[in-house]
């Protein structure tokens, strides 16, 4: 039986029913010693109290999928499916190497799955309290620099924290001179920043996959795109409201191209679910500066929804210029390469065949790896398990850009 889906809720739902029956109906009855007594009506408790819990967990997985399925749940291993799709990809490599990395922890709301959309504000403090604590400067040169800024946005007038990683090569003799490729990492709706160092580990997987030569050194520069909270702004330009393309495609960059030596151009935009649609639509419509992206179990539409209210003033126009899909159909498409990941058991209009519908759009000059995870969900587990080779991918991009 599948995970998800009603099977399962109607199977637990009915032994949970049964399981309070029982209880009702024989708590009386009961026979032998008082101790035997106490133990069957302990059991009779703890019968509607095991059945209860595995209806309830059962529930919210189906309504978020924070488990697509029963291999998942477990742990095990599944093997992704790669398509290329567009011209021909020009990495280099036969597929994402894919890494058995299980990153703990799925309590966070992500667009569109279930989990309340409490919003707290942000502060810098919070990011500073991490940077410190990340490695002392006489650790940079082999565990690379964490560093806290709150980037004011002189065009948009927006300002957030964020965190800025530099890699050990950065303070490495032979790099003295190397101005080096970016990235720009967001997390879902609403997010928070430390939550990409915390719970998706960034900074460590690509420390390890630069160690291990399969990455190249690249700057990561971390931040949440719930720049005006509690409202969901899509990353967009907002008529009469906040400027949030802006903010992240001029803003950011400007102020860390002043702070680091990093390249002016030929960024990557990450990120995951909310944070994946962004960078998706930061490559289409920034393809001066974003040139790569990737994008775990994203979406290629436009959103709207109470957390978002009206994001285009009511114009139809607006409304297409921020929809990926209606980019791909409608306009010349910019030369760019766009990775993008999804678990076949994510549903919905965000899920996989929102997906699938856009891979089958993409085409040249652009160029879209799609990896496909059979069970997988919408959660932090699924992406860590292929953000390896999607770091490993997206720098020897951003290298050659």
């Amino acid at each position: 039986m599948s995970l998800l889906g009603w099977p399962l809720v109607a199977l637990l739902a009915t032994l949970t029913t049964a399981a309070v029956v029982a209880a009702v109906l024989l708590w009386t009855r009961v026979r032998g010693a008082p101790v035997l007594q106490l133990a069957q009506r302990l059991g009779l408790l703890l019968g509607t109290q095991v059945t209860a819990l595995l209806l309830v967990a059962a529930v919210v997985n189906d309504y978020g999928y924070f488990y697509g399925s029963w291999a998942e749940l477990l742990g095990k291993d599944s093997k992704p499916t790669v398509v290329s799709v567009g011209a021909a990809d020009a990495s280099g490599t036969t597929g994402p190497r894919v890494s058995s990395l299980h990153v703990a922890g799925l309590h966070f709301a992500f667009k569109g799955h279930g989990i309340p959309k409490a919003v707290r504000a942000e502060t810098i403090g919070d990011s500073a309290q991490l940077a410190a604590a990340w490695a002392p400067p006489s650790q940079w040169a082999t565990r690379g620099r964490l560093e806290a800024i709150t980037v004011q946005g002189a065009r948009s007038g927006l300002n957030t924290p964020a965190l800025v990683w530099l890699p050990p090569q950065y303070y490495q003799a032979a790099y003295r001179h190397t101005v080096f490729p970016a990235a720009e990492v967001l997390s879902g709706y609403p997010g928070t920043t430390t939550s990409l160092v915390l719970r998706l580990h960034y900074p460590n997987v690509l420390l390890r996959e630069i160690d291990a030569h399969r990455a190249k050194p690249m700057v990561l520069v971390m931040l949440r795109p719930t720049v005006a909270p509690p409202r969901d702004t899509e990353c967009t330009n907002v008529p009469g409201g906040p400027q949030t393309l802006t903010y992240l495609t001029q803003d950011v960059p400007s102020a860390v191209e002043q702070l680091a030596r990093v390249r002016p151009t030929g960024w990557a935009a990450i990120g995951a679910s909310t944070g994946g649609y962004c960078a998706a639509k930061m490559a289409l419509t920034r393809s001066d500066l974003f040139t790569t992206a990737v994008s775990f179990s994203g979406y290629y539409h436009a959103v709207k929804d109470g957390t978002t209210g009206d994001l285009w003033g009511g114009s139809r126009v607006l409304r297409d210029l921020n929809n990926p899909e209606w980019l791909v159909t409608h306009q010349q498409v910019p030369p760019v390469s766009l990775m993008m990941t999804i678990g076949t058991a994510e549903r919905g209009s965000t899920g996989v065949a929102d997906t699938r519908r856009f891979a089958a759009l993409v085409h040249a000059p652009m160029t879209a790896r799609v990896v496909y995870v059979p069970g997988g969900g919408h959660n932090f587990g699924s992406w860590g398990y292929l953000m390896p080779s999607a770091l490993d991918w997206a720098t020897h991009h951003v290298a050659g850009a």
